[in-house]
Order: structure tokens, then C-alpha cells, then sequence
């Protein structure tokens, strides 16, 4: 046989043909050729190849149907300057240059400049879909009933039941999602799953310590299949075992306090009172700074040897996750000065003690008992973790609103300029995970601790910090970098086939299913992160972006809100940047608010009535 063929021999270490994703911007569009520019977000430019095979989609939200773009990808593609995710093969040439052949192309505008993701519903829509998921996992039966509550949901959107667990922190993040989603949507059903959940995290998960007056929260409890349970009382997540960590406290009431935004329930506001009595007098450190990230179960006290590598330390979790999980929406439904005043505590902690900048573009997340960096301690060593950055930004930019300070912006700004350049994926749009915070040796990139993955919920920590800032400079790269990231989000991470989102996806979008990652509800996935995410990106992008109304609903319990006072502001957003366009009960309209002050006086009705309000953009 004689062969008449070319084949490729590889001439270097790394001349191999492998998969991969390119995101950016198109131009010089050639049809004769079926080749493109793109060009990255760092502005790097590849071209790109068609093939007889290439496809095209147009992006679609959860429960909406496929949406073939493949006859017009010309036309789309003829567009400078449209977003476009080209998902392809690399193959190695001769002169050692890659030549790059897109099999599938994503669009995620429907006309140039009109991205989906910032239409009206979008994110109303998401939060729904996400929450009927959970619903239907939890309770296929259509009976709301929490006995049957389990922590671990397959992808398939099915609970485990031979898996006994129930988890406090779990429930309350899944209560979370479903009082944002009838704050969202008005539909009594988010509402009823979240008010059910939080009776049922009162009776089973709650201790009111008489003694003390006190309030904290089990870990969670095992229910056997006869029905017996078996509390919890300490942590068993293996970094926190045998300890009461102060971030399960704090995310035990982020679920109960968001539904105190939606029905004015005094009996939790009582259990948010006693829960923060509970951190400031164990937890807080009444001699420094800050609060401490565990104490004994016995003694209260963050001084005891049983604590070992947690004895007197200080992290993220214990000073900032106060703010997200609980505490602004503590503040927004109450306008109580003394949670402001907390609010500005935790905030120049973390001001003053996070940067690190001489030494990392990272901040600092973990510290000994008088602020001196522990880079020693369990899984994170000198490491960071990009999500917690982006998580300060957005906080910083949220609360500056009402607080400002120089040294807020100054901070937020610094993270927004460099975790682009450190812990977004410039090539592929998306947030990595943990990264080492520190070069070594002749190292030049900063590496991944274990992998280069995408988590869900640090893809929403980098959406919502671009979007408030830009809501409060209007610089266009903050604009941009959010549009990156909600790009990612939105065509990678929404599980299509089975429903809610993907717990991680490679860098390259594709979704990956292994261990625990594969599951929706775990240790750390409930409809928390998801449903936060598409609350406050509705609320930015309307409010703050495209300057459209944002329709928001309540039902407040008889007696509930002091003075019966409905306060109504989404979050804390720009001074004057916002009013209420109109307020109707029960389907009829209602004149007695303040659109300024953002407050609705309610009816002295002896029932619950139907609140909807709709919140415009001044300007």
C-alpha cells in the first residue's frame, strides 16, 4: 500500500489538539472565508474558524425552549462588536500557532446591545423556575412538609431519602430563595414553602437558652425512618467538628430575616435579637476587634483547647458574612439605627484588617487573635478565595449608600480593578475558585490551589459587585465586567435538561458532575446563592442600569411591623436614586405612602393583606 497523505508530528512539548472555549467581542467577519475575529475581555484577539458543522443558540433562561440561531449566525456574527462565546478545538500547525475551529456559538444578545439577562423578567423568571426545582425535590407530593425536608438533592432534582440529614443552614438558605421569589413574584406559594420552613427551623433547630437568653441554632438533626430525631448540636462539617461556628449562626437567620422582610413576623425578629445577643456577648471580641469564628458548646468561650486549630480566631466568614446573610436585610426592614451601627462595625474591620496589597492581590482572610495573618490554618493556608473579594466590593458599594466613607470606596475600587487581572478567566468570561495568594519561585501566573473550576455562587459574587458599582460611578469597564460575568452565568451554569443551576463548571463551561459537586442541595448548595443572585441582579439591572420598574410583594402579619410600617426599599441603593411609583392591597390601589422614604403605611386590618408595590428609578 502506498500512502498519499500528510500526517502531523508534533515538534513541541505542547503542540497537541484539545477543546476549549473562547468568549469576547466579534469583528472582521468574512463569510467567503467563514472566519471571525474575537477578542477577549483583556483584548487578545483569535481567529476562528467555521465549519459545515458550527451551530448556533441564542440564549435562553431556565423553562424557556432551545433556541436554534444556526440560519442567521452569519448575519449575527456580521455584527462588530457582539458578544459571542465560540466553543471549539484548538489544533496545533506546523509553524507552532494554534488554528481555532468553533463547533457551537453562543449568543447572548437578542438584538446588538440588548443582552437578555437584563430584560425586565429575567431574573423573576430564573428565581421561579429555581424555586418550583426545589419544591418538587423536596415536597413532590404537593404537601408542604418539612419532616420530609432532606440536605442532599441529586441533580435530577430528587431529595435523598435514605439520607437522614436534615441541615439548619440548608433549610434557611432554601427559606431565603423562596421569600425573594414571592417578594419577586407575588405567588403565595414561595411564600407559604418559606413561612412553613421557618416554623419548622423554630420548633426543631432553635435553642433558647433560659439562662443566658440566648438564642442559637442546632447544626442540624437526623430523623430516622420512624420519624425519631436526633439533634445535632455541634457542627460536623469537618473544618468546624465539634465546635459552634459562628457562620452556621449567622446563615441560620439569613432564610428567617428575609421572610421577616416579606410578613413582618415579630416572633422572628425575637429570634434575630437573641441570636445577635448571642454573638455579641460569645463570639465578639470585647477587648479588640471583630468576632471570633468559634466557641466551645459548653463553656460559650472562643478561649478553650477543645477548639484547637479555631481556638481565638478570626476569619471572613465570622466579621463579613453578617452583612449578605442577614444583617442589611435586618436593616432595610426595620431602620434600626442599632443595625447600622453594626453594619459600619463589621465593615471597617474589614477595612482596616483585609488588604494586604504589599504583599497580595488578595485580601486576607484569616487571622490569629490580634489581626496577625494565620497562614497556617486547615485548607486554606496563604490561599484565597476569589468570590470573598469580589464579596467585599459589592458589600462595601452597597452599604456605602447610606455610610459613605472614603476608605469604602477606595477598597471596593482597588478589588474591582484588580481581581480582573488575578481571579477572572480573561479568555473564557467567569470567576475562578481558590487561588494560592502568593507567587513562588519564577511563577509568573497565580496558581489554583486544586483546580481551575467555577463555582455557581462566585459567579453571583462577581455579577452583583460590578453591577453596584456601576449603578454608583457608571464606568463603563464596570458595566462591562458585569455583562461578562452574567454572560458566563447564564449560558454555562443553568441546568436545562433537569432544572436550578450547576454547583461548578470547568473553565471551559462545560458542567462538571462528580462527588458532591454533582448534587443541587449539599453541605453548601440549597436555593441561597442562586435565588440571592437573581433578587438583587433584578433589582440592579432594573433599578439601577435599564431603568425599569421592579414590581415587589409582601404580606404582612396582623400586628407585625412596627407602627404597621411596610418598609420597601429592594436593598440599599444609591441616595435618591429610587421612589415608589404606586402601592396596591388586595388587587386595589392604596395612596397612604411616602415614595421618598420608601414606606408603606399599612391598613389596621384584622387579616393579611396583599401588598404590591412598585418601585421605579427616579431618573
Amino acid at each position: 500500500m502506498k500512502d498519499n497523505f500528510k500526517t502531523f508530528k508534533p515538534a513541541g512539548k505542547m503542540q497537541f489538539e484539545f477543546t476549549d472555549l473562547i468568549s469576547g467581542y466579534v469583528s472582521n467577519f468574512s463569510a467567503e472565508k467563514k472566519t471571525f475575529t474575537l477578542t477577549t475581555s483583556d483584548g487578545r484577539a483569535f481567529e476562528v474558524a467555521l465549519t459545515d458543522t458550527t451551530f448556533a443558540r441564542l440564549m435562553r433562561n431556565l423553562d424557556e425552549p432551545y433556541q436554534d440561531a444556526t440560519g442567521n449566525m452569519y448575519n449575527l456574527l456580521a455584527q462588530d462588536g457582539r458578544m459571542v462565546f465560540a466553543f471549539g478545538i484548538f489544533y496545533p500547525q506546523a509553524n507552532g500557532e494554534y488554528a481555532f475551529e468553533a463547533k457551537q456559538i453562543d449568543f447572548p444578545e437578542k438584538a446588538q446591545g440588548k443582552y437578555r439577562f437584563e430584560e425586565q423578567n429575567w431574573w423573576a423568571n430564573q428565581a421561579k423556575s429555581i424555586c418550583n426545582f426545589f419544591i418538587r425535590a423536596q415536597f413532590p407530593d404537593g404537601d408542604i412538609n418539612y419532616d420530609n425536608y432532606r440536605t442532599s438533592v441529586t441533580l435530577g432534582g430528587k431529595s435523598e431519602k435514605n439520607s437522614f440529614r436534615q441541615e439548619t443552614d440548608t433549610i434557611s438558605r432554601m427559606i431565603y430563595g423562596m421569600a425573594s421569589a414571592f417578594m419577586l413574584t407575588g405567588e403565595d406559594i414561595y411564600l407559604e414553602v418559606a413561612e412553613k420552613g421557618v416554623e419548622y427551623l423554630k420548633k426543631h433547630m432553635r435553642f433558647y437558652d433560659v439562662d443566658e437568653n440566648v438564642v442559637y441554632w442546632y447544626h442540624g438533626i437526623d430523623v430516622d425512618q420512624n420519624g425519631m430525631e436526633k439533634k445535632i448540636f455541634t457542627s460536623e462539617f469537618g473544618d468546624d467538628y465539634d465546635a459552634i461556628p459562628m457562620y452556621e449562626q449567622i446563615y441560620a437567620l439569613a432564610g428567617p430575616i428575609q421572610t421577616y422582610r416579606a410578613n413582618g413576623d415579630p416572633r422572628i425578629l425575637k429570634d434575630a435579637e437573641l441570636t445577635i445577643d448571642l454573638f455579641d456577648r460569645f463570639f465578639k471580641d470585647t477587648k479588640g476587634e471583630g468576632y471570633y469564628s468559634h466557641i466551645d458548646p459548653v463553656t460559650l468561650s472562643p478561649d478553650s483547647a477543645s477548639l484547637g486549630a479555631n481556638r481565638m480566631k478570626k476569619n471572613w466568614n465570622s466579621v463579613g458574612d453578617h452583612a449578605p446573610a442577614y444583617l442589611i436585610n435586618l436593616y432595610l426592614a426595620t431602620g434600626e439605627e442599632k443595625y447600622k451601627k453594626f453594619l459600619e462595625y463589621t465593615f471597617d474591620t474589614i477595612t482596616k484588617h483585609f488588604p494586604d496589597y504589599e504583599n497580595s492581590p488578595f485580601v486576607n482572610e484569616r487571622f490569629m487573635d490580634d489581626w496577625s495573618h494565620d497562614l497556617t490554618w486547615g485548607w486554606q493556608q496563604n490561599r484565597a478565595v476569589v468570590g470573598h473579594n469580589l464579596k467585599i466590593a459589592w458589600n462595601l458599594m452597597r452599604f456605602q449608600s447610606i455610610c459613605p466613607k472614603d476608605s469604602y470606596v477606595e477598597f471596593a475600587k482597588h478589588i474591582a480593578e484588580v481581581m480582573p487581572k488575578t481571579g477572572m478567566d480573561v479568555q473564557r468570561f467567569g470567576w475562578y475558585d481558590v487561588m494560592e495568594r502568593q507567587l513562588r519561585g519564577n511563577e509568573e501566573y497565580y496558581r489554583f490551589a486544586w483546580h481551575d473550576r467555577k463555582a455557581w455562587w462566585q459567579q453571583e459574587q462577581g455579577i452583583l459587585a460590578y453591577e453596584i458599582l456601576y449603578g454608583l460611578f457608571k464606568d463603563a469597564d464596570y458595566l462591562k465586567y458585569a455583562r461578562e460575568s452574567a454572560a458566563f452565568y447564564n449560558t454555562y451554569f443553568l441546568d436545562q435538561d433537569d432544572g436550578a443551576v450547576y454547583f461548578n463548571v470547568l473553565a471551559n463551561g462545560l458542567p462538571y458532575l462528580m462527588g458532591t459537586e454533582r448534587k443541587k442541595g449539599s453541605h453548601s448548595m440549597s436555593a441561597y446563592h442562586s435565588v440571592e443572585l437573581a433578587y438583587l441582579a433584578a433589582t440592579y439591572t432594573n433599578l439601577l442600569n435599564t431603568k425599569k420598574p421592579l414590581p415587589l410583594y409582601f404580606k404582612p402579619v396582623v400586628n407585625g411591623f412596627k407602627d404597621n410600617v411596610l418598609r420597601v426599599s429592594p436593598d440599599i441603593l444609591p441616595k435618591d436614586s429610587i421612589k415608589i411609583e404606586s402601592v396596591e392591597i388586595d388587587g386595589k390601589p392604596w395612596t397612604k405612602f411616602d415614595a421618598e422614604a420608601l414606606t408603606v403605611q399599612l391598613p389596621a386590618v384584622e387579616y393579611r393583606p396583599k401588598v404590591k408595590v412598585v418601585v421605579v428609578p427616579k431618573n
